[in-house]
């Protein structure tokens, strides 16, 4: 009876309590006088976090204890066991040691006070199967602790473990969170319950069939079992090396994997992370010290394990071929070199590096030999390269030799640069990748360029400044003259041109196009894939295209001055023609085609404007924060985008504007895509004049300016005041 007074007391306080802490004081003497004990401490679980605090414990000398959840500890190994314990000596090393190999007293608390631990219970605070916290009573005042002290013990934890669930905001079910979301209703969840008692299978149906988003049913997870949740991202996570005795089998069949980030600190993904036992096999195969615990949604762990939802389609999981490679690698090092570059591991994993390199919508694949060192590859993606993975220097050139072949290149030729193009399918598209073998001290390296696919961009979508959009639509419609886009390589001028085709391509007219290579095809375009090899140029394509009745044609790029006259001239005989340059800013590109030798009165007649461009990358929409503006990012605005015309951009105080974060969407870049700023150059009879004379750039970009030409860093700060993206992106600009 006294017991359950006790118990019902116990209960009332915590009802009542805003916390544990508040009532902590009147908690303790409680419970030390139920257990005739005489000290006790209580570890909270952080949320979110893979450790235990103590700040619910008798005595001052020690203000507050962390401890992570692992066998390394006694709190940490009853959190990661879940298993209540009764220790008689935690002095004893063979008494712990017969519970856990690397069980250990951390007795530096007592070498610190004048107090000695004798004796001591350890029971896990659970809620709905969840870990929340962990409960020792310390040194029973008559003797050793019983199996009914245990028992009182694990009535008074399960009182607790309420608490901290309100606490810690979990909830009490798997998808509780997706109810409070009204993201399914309740009597809907608990038909799909009782209807499919494996979690496994009941997480796929709610998704499948409810329609219910990943990133939802991850956090209503990870509210749950009070753990991170990490989704897909294999440009991110990858599976963790070790010699651990964890068999692929036995992981799929558990829907466990355990994977690893650049720190390459361990993190155990799992469907369920309150199975005890099942952690427990883990943490004794994997024989490391230190680990994270992550949920995951299983079709994902079946992802990084190779399989599920294109994880294992096709060429097969990263790791898996890796681990191949790995195995046969361990031959004689005379036989390396002449390791055949038809192996089904290398001819899978050089299909798996470019299936990635699609679905992470990388620009470029780059395979760098290193000296007495595995081979990186990384890839660019919106604009940064990243690394993706390593393989092993033994299979570099037969990864190399694979590549050489799908490209149709020599590959007893190791000396020499060589150029080639190869082509993979995926998802029944064709992709097209143009190859680039290059020759160095420590091997040969290879960049592919993954050539974009599909139709043209609209013009909407272009994120043209209102002033540039009218600007470029007013010029598309004269009936002949020379339009160019410049900029560097990778700078989107192939795509911009062709949503301008796109919107002027209509039955009334014939267009013909010249492009190295022929990326995006449009019905109704004439699209020619030029061949210096063969003697098809540019500009022998461009006489071609005079005699076809052409009203546009588009000149892939004016590589040389031959191009460059025939282009002129064909604009000057009544024809719309679009071409590319390699050149900085607009009115640059004047004076480099002045130096080609054009006649600058041609020039200035034949010219209708000068598009120049770059690419920024653009904030993440999904995590992006909105900041005040600083008085530094206020100086930078001001000086960049000239006191003449500031007044235009109608600045607001105070001044919002948005910075990077970081979250799943964007791989915690705080980055998601690429937009592209513009420097458009109209030919004006002022600017005219100014030709004539040869005037220097400086003249030419003031002119330009006065005309209304808006420069590539002015455009880049109307971007920044609109969100699209930061100024530590555009600073690259300011001495463009």
């Amino acid at each position: 009876m006294e017991q359950q007074s006790a118990l019902q007391d116990l209960k009332n306080l915590l009802v009542n309590a805003p916390s544990l802490l508040s009532v902590y004081d009147t908690l303790e003497p409680m419970l030390l006088k139920l257990f005739k004990a005489q000290r006790m401490s209580i570890f909270q679980r952080r949320m979110q976090h893979q450790d235990l605090v103590a700040r619910f414990k008798t005595g001052n000398e020690v203000q507050e204890i962390k401890v992570p959840i692992s066998p390394h500890s006694i709190a940490g190994y009853v959190a990661l066991s879940q298993i209540p314990l009764i220790i008689n000596d935690p002095y004893s090393s063979d008494e712990l040691s017969a519970i856990h190999p690397r069980l250990k007293f951390a007795d530096k608390f007592d070498k610190h006070s004048t107090f000695r631990t004798q004796n001591l219970i350890c029971i896990p605070i659970l809620n709905a199967g969840v870990l929340m916290g962990i409960m020792q009573i310390i040194n029973k005042n008559d003797g050793a602790f019983q199996s009914a002290d245990l028992a009182l013990a694990n009535k008074v934890a399960q009182t607790l473990g309420n608490k901290f669930r309100y606490e810690l905001g979990g909830t009490s079910q798997p998808f509780d969170y997706l109810v409070h979301r009204k993201v399914i209703d309740e009597p809907t969840l608990n038909k799909f319950v009782q209807a499919n008692p494996e979690h496994e299978l009941l997480v796929q149906r709610l998704m499948t069939e409810k329609r219910i988003p990943e990133d939802e049913m991850g956090i209503a997870l990870s509210v749950h079992y009070q753990v991170p949740y990490i989704g897909y991202k294999p440009d991110r996570f990858r599976l963790y090396q070790s010699n651990s005795k964890l068999n692929l089998s036995y992981l799929k069949r558990n829907f466990v994997a355990v994977v690893t980030d650049s720190t390459d600190r361990p993190t155990v993904l799992m469907a369920q992370p309150s199975n005890a036992s099942l952690l427990m096999e883990i943490e004794s195969a994997l024989g490391i010290e230190s680990y994270g615990i992550s949920v995951a949604l299983p079709n994902t762990i079946l992802q990084y394990l190779g399989e599920a939802n294109g994880g294992g389609v096709g060429p097969g999981a990263m790791d898996e071929i890796l681990d191949e490679i790995g195995t046969s690698g361990q031959e004689a090092d005379e036989q390396l070199d002449d390791m055949s570059d038809d192996a089904p591991a290398v001819v899978r994993l050089v299909s798996r590096i470019l299936h990635d390199a699609k679905r992470l919508e990388a620009s470029d694949i780059h395979i760098d030999a290193e000296k007495n060192a595995p081979t990186r590859v990384r890839m660019r993606i919106d604009g940064v390269c990243r690394d993706i993975t390593q393989v092993p220097a033994s299979h570099h050139n037969a990864v190399i030799a694979r590549i050489k072949i799908m490209s149709n290149l020599n590959i007893a030729e190791k000396r020499l640069p060589q150029d080639g193009k190869l082509a993979f399918k995926l998802s029944g598209q064709v992709i097209e990748v143009r190859v680039a073998t290059i020759p160095t001290v420590a091997g040969e390296g290879v960049v592919m360029r993954i050539l974009s696919t599909g139709g043209a961009l609209p013009m909407g979508k272009m994120n043209l400044s209102p002033a540039n959009q009218q600007t470029i639509l007013r010029m598309i419609k004269k009936p002949h003259g020379i339009l160019l886009v410049v900029g560097p390589t990778g700078s989107g001028k192939t795509t911009t041109l062709h949503a301008v085709l796109g919107h002027i391509n209509t039955p009334d007219k014939k267009i013909w196009t010249a492009e190295d290579p022929v990326e995006i095809t449009q019905p109704g375009l004439q699209q020619v894939q030029v061949s210096p090899r063969i003697g098809f140029t540019f500009a022998s394509a461009l006489r071609a295209f005079l005699r076809a009745d052409p009203d546009i044609i588009l000149i892939g790029e004016m590589r040389d001055k031959e191009t460059a006259h025939a282009g002129i001239e064909a604009s000057l005989t009544g024809h719309l023609v679009f071409s590319t340059l390699h050149t900085n800013s607009a009115p640059e590109t004047i004076t480099r085609l002045l130096d080609l030798g054009i006649d600058p009165v041609n020039f200035t007649d034949a010219c209708i404007g000068i598009l120049a461009q770059r690419l920024v990358r653009t904030l993440c929409q999904n995590c992006k924060e909105a900041t005040l503006a600083t008085d530094t990012d206020m100086d930078f605005i001001k000086r960049q985008y000239g006191a003449d015309y500031l007044p235009e951009l109608k600045l607001v105080s105070p001044l919002m504007l948005h910075k990077p974060k970081g979250c799943e969407i964007c791989g915690n870049t705080g980055y998601k895509g690429r937009t592209g700023v513009h420097e458009l150059l109209s030919m004006t009879p002022a600017l005219r004049s100014l030709v004539y004379k040869t005037a220097p750039v400086s003249q030419l970009k003031t002119q330009a300016m006065h005309d209304g030409m808006r420069t590539l860093i002015q455009d880049s700060i109307l971007k920044v005041i609109k969100g699209d993206t930061d100024i530590a992106q555009i600073q690259m600009l300011a001495s463009v």
